[in-house]
């Protein structure tokens, strides 16, 4: 893909973190983005010259229409969608109440979806390109990550389906697995982990004590040690932009790392590895 003052791409989830990034820097880059916000609030943010914010709930059938009408009037060429909306939500899977697991897979799975449904015939006509933002969760499923990582497998199927069915037509499709970025979602997780544990029962609550224990030390490891937003919407720029991309690509060391584990261990070895690492984190656990 060459770059052009007169191409269009599409990022959703741009209010902040990665998606804000990747649309800071494909505007550099000279692309105009249309960057999909939730609020008039995080329009105010993104917009500037090459950022076009629109309204978008992905999950809303009327926002997606709405943003595939505005692609379709503009002369312009769309080059790219990346579907970067998503959300996490983190408890064992006996404890996760079923509404949130139908939320998440509506956001992260079906959202994504229905953007791909609505944008297609504009990509097939610019032979332009697909980038779904799937994570090393998509590869290995760490306890308190199974609902985001099942969406996160989901992601992964539907990408091989959709690349093996467009390729033909001209449309690449990418999944980039970011591992730990420093994000305001991965924040957002864990203040909503909190009000889930708080909504469990005594009993469950203290039967999942170490589980829960692990993933906040977890969190803020991440935190610490987690790439910084604008070095991944580089990554995503590069690989939304490259002439010949790869079917996949991770993001940082951690997530290189992950998706090496998945291919080399056999699940009995990936479960001690998964083990002795909680064992490591409730060590270094602050305590209640």
């Amino acid at each position: 893909m060459t770059m052009s003052h007169e191409e269009l791409v599409v990022v959703s989830g741009a209010s902040t973190g990665m998606g804000a990034a990747t649309a800071r820097e494909l505007a550099r880059r000279g692309y105009h983005v249309l960057a999909g916000v939730r609020n008039e609030q995080a329009a105010g943010l993104i917009r500037g010259e090459g950022i076009e914010p629109v309204m978008l709930d992905i999950t809303n059938p009327e926002h997606v229409a709405a943003l595939a009408k505005r692609v379709h009037e503009d002369a312009r060429p769309l080059r790219a969608l990346i579907n970067n909306a998503g959300m996490a939500a983190n408890a064992p899977v006996e404890t996760l109440p079923l509404p949130v697991w139908r939320t998440m897979f509506e956001v992260n799975l079906f959202g994504h979806i229905a953007m791909i449904q609505a944008l297609l015939p504009e990509l097939r006509a610019s032979r332009g390109r697909i980038v779904n933002i799937s994570s090393t969760g998509g590869r290995i499923v760490v306890p308190a990550f199974g609902a985001y990582s099942a969406t996160k497998f989901a992601v992964e199927a539907m990408s091989d389906a959709l690349r093996r069915e467009v390729a033909r037509q001209g449309v690449s499709v990418v999944v980039v697995q970011p591992g730990a970025v420093r994000t305001e979602m991965g924040a957002t997780g864990t203040r909503t982990a909190n009000d889930l544990l708080d909504s469990t029962s005594t009993e469950s609550r203290g039967r999942y004590t170490d589980v829960m224990k692990a993933f906040f030390a977890q969190a803020t490891e991440f935190g610490r040690s987690g790439m910084p937003a604008e070095r991944a919407g580089k990554v995503i720029a590069d690989v939304a932009t490259t002439k010949r991309p790869r079917t996949r690509y991770t993001i940082g060391r951690d997530g290189a790392t992950f998706t090496l584990l998945s291919r080399l261990l056999s699940d009995g070895m990936l479960d001690h590895a998964l083990a002795a690492n909680e064992r490591r984190l409730l060590a270094h656990a602050a305590p209640e």
